[in-house]
């Protein structure tokens, strides 16, 4: 049993944010629900590529969760998801907001079904101001954030990440907002509404540059690999053409790798003393520690980082990431079997547990398999889901 077990999670939401918020719960052992359009699945589903026309990001994204159809535009469909939501603990849904109202699927109404439910409403703005009406994806997060404006090249355009890193950022804080409202309910029995805005959450991961702002004026600047806090701090090519990461962030790590390099004298300037200072002076440290780093080949220089108790780690794209050694220790990388495919490699669950692991039971589960054993246990009989199917509702 995972320590979710007992939880059940009515996850109505589609792409990343609140999909992925459902797959962390699941995980470890809460049993989520995945109900879609009939006819409009999550497009998650066939986002990315595919093989042999299955979706490949769909079988992580999906993990863990039973697959079942409810149209909620329909009287049919809005009321067998209040029958579910009377049984549940959870509902996770990322319509834009008015809909569920619309739909008389109110937050309100769902909670004289069941006082004890939580409701996670995930979107881009949040439920009220002005710009709450609007479609908004991660992308507009990450740009709004500040995080674009300080990504990229001195000089060069604001950057975005090409992956979801707004939704991955608003996934963890919708299950932690949700373990949270659980927390609660613990103690008061009654369920509340989680407002959670992507732009928030991403917001919130930028560091002190608001207060900077607010106290100094200073608007961060685009530094590229650099940083503006500590220095040497950047990404550099070996001999045999491994790109390799080098963070300094505190004082003794920055003098054993000036020392590595073989030029400690500039451990005895005065600027080298703070990580302003030796950011300021990022050129002169760049070329120490660039020029060392280049002469060598990259297991060598790991070896003598290593040695040296200085950080160093190489860039990895997704097979370095697949043959690394920590990373195999570690069941970081899960190998799962898959109906479709046969097994499938995917990110394992998010942490350990000494007592009461996670685990992938199984893999993303094909559009509405569940449907007629979810209905089954909501009180359906075989001609009642027929007929459901048959209008359309399921």
């Amino acid at each position: 049993m995972g320590p979710l077990d007992g939880i059940r999670v009515i996850e109505t939401a589609t792409l990343f944010a609140g999909p992925l918020a459902a797959t962390h719960l699941a995980d470890f052992g809460a049993a989520v629900v995945k109900v879609e359009h009939p006819s409009r699945p999550d497009a998650a589903r066939h986002h990315g590529p595919a093989k042999d026309g299955v979706g490949l990001w769909w079988k992580s994204i999906g993990r863990n969760k039973r697959a079942a159809t409810m149209d909620l535009s329909t009287p049919d469909g809005q009321r067998l998801l209040l029958e579910l939501a009377a049984r549940s603990d959870v509902l996770i849904e990322n319509f834009r907001p008015g809909t569920l109202e619309r739909w008389n699927l109110a937050p309100q109404r769902l909670m004289e079904r069941n006082p004890g439910l939580v409701i996670a409403r995930v979107t881009a703005f949040g439920q009220f101001g002005p710009y709450a009406h609007r479609p908004g994806f991660g992308s507009l997060a990450e740009a709004m954030s500040g995080f674009a404006a300080v990504t990229g090249e001195p000089g060069g355009p604001p950057t975005l990440p090409p992956f979801g890193l707004a939704d991955g950022v608003t996934a963890l804080a919708t299950a932690f907002a949700v373990m949270t409202a659980l927390r609660d309910r613990d103690r008061t029995g009654r369920g509340q509404v989680i407002d959670m805005a992507i732009i928030e959450a991403m917001l919130a991961m930028i560091g002190g540059q608001l207060t900077v702002y607010d106290q100094l004026g200073e608007i961060q600047p685009r530094l590229g690999n650099r940083s503006a806090n500590n220095a040497p701090r950047n990404v550099y090519r070996s001999r045999d053409g491994v790109w390799l990461a080098v963070s300094t962030s505190s004082q003794s790590v920055a003098e054993r790798v000036l020392r590595l390099v073989g030029r400690g004298e500039l451990i005895d300037q005065p600027w080298f003393a703070t990580g302003h200072g030796r950011a300021a002076h990022a050129d002169e440290l760049d070329a120490a520690v660039g020029g060392w780093i280049a002469a060598r080949d990259a297991d060598d220089v790991s070896k003598a980082f290593d040695t040296a108790q200085a950080a160093v780690g190489p860039v990895y794209d997704a097979a370095g990431i697949m043959a690394d050694p920590q990373f195999g220790a570690l069941g970081t990388v899960a190998s799962v079997a898959d109906d479709e495919l046969g097994r499938v490699a995917m990110q394992n669950v998010l942490f350990r547990l000494s007592e009461t692991p996670g685990a992938i039971r199984w893999t993303g589960r094909p559009h509405g398999a569940d449907t007629d054993a979810v209905l089954t246990e909501l009180g359906c009989t075989s001609q009642e889901i027929d007929r459901l199917r048959a209008a359309g509702a399921v």
